[in-house]
């Protein structure tokens, strides 16, 4: 297969605008390419829980000169509270406490704002397709023939799929999801409800074995975020496309339980915003696949219970498109400048995914021998929330690129 043509200016589809696809059409943009973002939905997706940026990406989104802006929409949540079946209060920590984030460093932001950041800083000169998808891919020597569901036929030198966990992309290039997608043995249903505890920068985290009931409120509002996760051993396939089974499903689960538990699952019958899906992870041998290449949950989910989906998807962006051209700037194929993006990030991946195991067991504990440990642990915060993810988060020191990766905290524009 041959290299691309670096006498013009080259083309790359991205696909998925949620996080890592406009991070990375900014830098693919910054470096010179010719950038069409595709997206499903009809616009730009407001609201949404609040998402962590930690560690590393947080010198990314420096590097992209929107670090101020992000600070000043930062949530700064100050306690997590732990309940138990009843109720009573076992202890409060510090959300830092959990992550293994940095106070004063990391971020956390409503999703809808990470994106409408993200968006202002990629520029007009991106191209934009809101309420269109890949319909099918050939990959030949000349180039990615692209179908548009919409209808449209178009050819590119490099087509990346930033579509999610569930990316059609990578089903297109790469086979089914079920040859990727690794079940953590949870599943949860994530909507907004009223405040009507008052909330204000905190959360309220309820367990029993194997069942997690969580109320978030990150800023001073009239609706909370609240998630219900549960173990179950097998996904629950006959519910992934039928909202009733979905609600059904998480309602069975929860029935009989005290505290808020019986109004939240009212709550998420009449939800308008109930997101349900399973707690899992995306594992790969390889992130691309000819002039085809994966970012973000697309290529390595490493599910919530790690707190990185985010994190690892700016990461990502931004080395895969430093690789890109500082490769093909040198006349490499891009061959060789995908396979530096996954030299270059791939264990830095793998060790995030791995915190997955440790959110699981302090957020989520599966028995009640589990629990008790949890909850005595409690007292010691230390021994239950290890830190580790806190090297995890900051074990990667990112490559610069051409100079292109220094703009002292200056808003992108």
């Amino acid at each position: 297969m041959g290299g691309l043509n670096t006498a013009s200016k080259r083309t790359v589809l991205v696909a998925g605008a949620s996080i890592a696809g406009p991070a990375l059409a900014y830098w693919l943009r910054r470096y010179g390419f010719a950038v069409t973002l595709v997206e499903k939905a009809p616009a730009l997706r407001g609201g949404g829980y609040p998402i962590d940026i930690r560690g590393t990406a947080v010198e990314v989104v420096r590097r992209m000169g929107v670090l101020p802006r992000l600070r000043e929409a930062h949530v700064g949540v100050r306690r997590i509270s732990f309940l138990d079946e009843k109720g009573h209060p076992i202890a409060a920590i510090r959300p830092e406490t959990i992550s293994g984030g940095e106070e004063g460093h990391d971020l956390e932001i409503p999703r809808g704002e990470l994106a409408e950041i993200l968006y202002g800083a990629i520029g007009d000169d991106v191209e934009l397709l809101f309420n269109d998808s890949i319909a099918t891919l050939h990959d030949h020597d000349g180039g990615v023939d692209v179908a548009f569901r919409g209808g449209a036929r178009r050819t590119f030198d490099l087509v990346i799929g930033a579509d999610g966990i569930h990316s059609h992309t990578r089903s297109l290039a790469f086979g089914p999801e079920e040859r990727y997608h690794r079940y953590l043995d949870y599943c949860f249903a994530g909507f907004t409800m009223p405040n009507h505890l008052g909330l204000a920068h905190e959360g309220l985290t309820w367990n029993v074995p194997g069942r997690t009931a969580v109320l978030y409120a990150p800023r001073d509002g009239d609706r909370v975020h609240a998630f219900l996760s549960f173990l179950r051993t097998e996904p629950p396939f006959d519910a992934f496309r039928d909202p009733a089974a979905q609600r059904d499903l998480v309602a069975g689960v929860f029935s009989g339980y005290g505290w808020e538990v019986p109004r939240m699952v009212a709550a998420m019958r009449d939800s308008d915003d109930l997101f349900f899906d399973v707690v899992s992870q995306i594992h790969m041998p390889r992130w691309s696949a000819g002039r085809v290449a994966l970012v973000g949950d697309a290529a390595y989910a490493p599910s919530f219970f790690s707190g990185q989906g985010s994190s690892l998807a700016l990461v990502g962006a931004y080395v895969l498109a430093g690789e890109l051209a500082a490769g093909l700037a040198a006349g490499a194929h891009h061959g060789d400048a995908f396979e530096g993006y996954e030299r270059t990030v791939r264990s830095f991946v793998e060790m995030n995914q791995a915190l997955a195991t440790e959110g699981s067991a302090g957020l989520s504990p599966r028995t009640a021998e589990d629990l008790a440990r949890r909850n005595e642990a409690l007292r010691d915060p230390s021994a239950v929330f290890s830190g580790a993810g806190r090297h995890a988060h900051s074990a990667l020191t990112l490559p610069g690129y051409d100079g292109h990766d220094r703009q002292d905290g200056h808003e992108a524009g």
